[in-house]
């Protein structure tokens, strides 16, 4: 019997580190063929992820170009899909979450006729444009594919309600839960020299990522204040930000925070560097979605700069609160955490939702289960 050809796409650096697992368990799998496809909607954040985790592309679209636009990668991946889909002819297309090129890589798999699996799905806010465009892309894939790997509960309902036969969606936690146990470690060395100079130990480090669309303008600059503000608060504090490529982003944080030496504004960082600060700050300021399931996993409070979130199950937890980006509340909220023990501890011991490190083995077991490579249902994740 021919073995099913598995075809992984991905573009952006978070969809790496969430599909990586899942490369390599498709790859060890027995009865299937692992091929994985990249669109490098963003180029140097992906290249990145691969070395770490020792992926070579079997397809490289390279798309990416300065200045692009939706329409443009839409465009593109559709297109550089189409030509691979002919060339592979692939029994599966597998995408993640919520990219531009999740959604156009899973049109192009439902033009050539070809089953989509979609990782991650599920997740909702139901409002369009937050996130923008992550909302709709997630939406649209869910209308294209055929099979479903739910993180949670609460992203299987939401299927079910809009739908979806229950038969073809599988709980198996996140991924990026997966990821962490082979990037995080208490012997790990620092790459960057300048997370190296940081007293980790000594000083209470805060964590801050912030890049998306809706809150370019005044909410950056809004989110750059209040960490000047609370700077001025507290001398024990330091904030590590690697700050997105972005120029809309790049141009406000280095003017209002740049100057000062509590700051440390560093180039985006490789993924285990970044998983490994994260384990070591003391709590999470981000606009992040992956950040909003990787900080808790790691005992880390986090509180998400977003006036929305498509994952819930955080905040239901106490692991995550949404705070929003007005300069007061921020300052408050922050302040909060770092003044009073007992509503720290309330959030770093919580219980991290999403995952217990098995996703990936979950998401092969239903495709071979698809297949019918097994006749064992794999069991969800509680």
């Amino acid at each position: 019997m021919k073995k099913p050809i598995i075809l992984t796409i991905f573009g952006t650096r978070p969809e790496a580190i969430k599909m990586a697992p899942l490369v390599k368990e498709i790859a060890n799998s027995s009865d299937l063929v692992s091929k994985v496809c990249v669109t490098a909607q963003h180029r140097q954040m992906l290249d990145q992820v691969l070395d770490i985790f020792e992926i070579t592309p079997d397809y490289d679209l390279d798309i990416m170009k300065d200045r692009q636009t939706l329409s443009g990668i839409t465009k593109l991946v559709l297109e550089g899909v189409e030509k691979v889909l002919l060339e592979l002819k692939p029994d599966m297309v597998l995408v993640h979450g919520d990219t531009t090129t999740t959604f156009a890589a899973s049109l192009a798999a439902f033009y050539a006729q070809i089953s989509v699996g979609h990782v991650e799905a599920g997740l909702r806010t139901y409002d369009k444009y937050f996130p923008y465009p992550e909302e709709m892309n997630r939406r649209l894939t869910s209308c294209i594919a055929d099979i479903y790997f739910s993180p949670t509960q609460a992203n299987y309902n939401n299927l079910v309600n809009e739908g979806i036969n229950p038969d073809v969606i599988y709980i198996t936690g996140n991924t990026v839960i997966d990821a962490l146990k082979s990037t995080v470690s208490q012997e790990y060395d620092f790459k960057d020299e300048n997370l190296k100079k940081i007293d980790f130990l000594g000083k209470r480090v805060i964590a801050v990522e912030a890049h998306r669309r809706e809150n370019l303008g005044q909410p950056i600059e809004d989110i750059c204040f209040a960490l000047k503000e609370i700077i001025t608060k507290y001398d024990d504090i330091e904030i590590v930000w690697p700050v997105h490529l972005n120029p809309q982003v790049q141009e406000p944080v280095k003017r209002i925070l740049g100057d000062l030496s509590q700051v440390h504004l560093l180039d985006p960082l490789q993924v285990q560097d970044m998983h490994n600060m994260l384990s070591r700050a003391h709590l999470v300021l981000t606009d992040s979605g992956g950040l909003q399931e990787e900080a808790p996993s790691l005992g880390k409070p986090v509180l998400v700069m977003r006036n929305e979130t498509e994952r819930p199950e955080a905040v239901k937890a106490g692991t995550v609160k949404i705070i929003g980006t007005d300069r007061r509340t921020i300052v408050e909220q922050t302040s909060k955490l770092l003044s009073i023990p007992s509503e720290y501890t309330k959030m770093a011991q919580s219980v991290n939702p999403y995952g217990d490190g098995y996703a990936s083995s979950r998401i092969v077991d239903a495709i071979r289960y698809w297949f019918k490579l097994t006749d064992k249902k794999p069991d969800a994740f509680e």
